[in-house]
């Protein structure tokens, strides 16, 4: 699976490439996303731009690192 490390992304420039990432994705498919913070907003955003498509699993939840499994359904 591959991991995606927003850490050292710009804020700015990581929900884009979280985007791009999560659209080239084949159905079944899933990608870790590692942050420095809950990754809740970004949830959000996802379930309402990509309304049934997203799987979405904590793999490590903080306090300072926190990974989470997303995929495509």
């Amino acid at each position: 699976m591959h991991q995606l490390d927003v850490r050292s992304i710009v804020p700015r420039e990581r929900h884009p490439k979280i985007f791009d990432l999560f659209d080239a994705l084949p159905s079944g498919g899933a990608f870790e996303l590692v942050n420095d913070h809950d990754p809740k907003p970004l949830y959000y955003q996802l379930q309402a731009e990509r309304t049934g498509q997203l799987a979405w699993e904590y793999l490590e939840q903080g306090p300072s690192l926190w990974r989470v499994k997303i995929g495509k359904v």
